[in-house]
């Protein structure tokens, strides 16, 4: 009996460019508490730099992907969180944009014309102030990790309450009761 990775965590960004590196923190929170045992089976908790291609790649198959990044935004207020599904709001919100060349929006739309979109996607973005090369986030960004981690454990969980234990038996997907 083998548990599958429903969920899928996904902090994008780069550690060595300050806030960029937000994706990475919360990962990184994440990690250290399922390490003590608090998070349960069926979650997986990986980093990318933000290549469509790596990010596409991570998130197929999954029954949610929860994507972490850090964003900028015209009128910026660092460490706010923006929340998006982009089956309910495809353009995200008005003047946010990602550090990585593609914004939101057209790495979804890339996905889709792959069809390679997981069942569910939410992403989570958390505006920067300073994305200068060096280790380090600034304090309103720091302060947004802990918080954007508890949304994502608890969306997660949510997700895998509702849709119930799952095992693979002989290449089948089976719920258990």
């Amino acid at each position: 009996m083998v548990v599958a990775h429903r969920v899928t965590v996904i902090g994008v960004g780069n550690e060595f460019r300050r806030d960029d590196g937000a994706g990475p923190a919360v990962v990184a929170r994440l990690r250290k508490r399922a390490r003590r045992g608090g998070l349960p089976a069926g979650i997986r908790l990986v980093s990318c730099d933000g290549e469509p291609g790596r990010l596409i790649g991570l998130w197929e198959g999954a029954e949610l992907a929860v994507v972490v990044d850090a964003a900028r935004a015209r009128s910026s207020r660092p460490g706010r969180v923006h929340r998006l599904e982009p089956a309910t709001c495809p353009g995200g919100p008005a003047g946010t944009t990602s550090g990585h060349g593609l914004g939101p929006a057209e790495a979804v739309a890339l996905a889709r014309a792959l069809d390679r979109m997981p069942e569910r996607l939410v992403v989570y973005a958390v505006e920067g102030a300073d994305s200068s090369l060096g280790p380090g986030l600034t304090p309103a960004v720091a302060a947004a990790v802990g918080s954007v981690a508890e949304r994502v454990v608890k969306e997660a969980v949510r997700h895998l309450c509702r849709t119930g234990p799952r095992v693979t038996l002989e290449g089948e997907e089976a719920s258990v009761p």
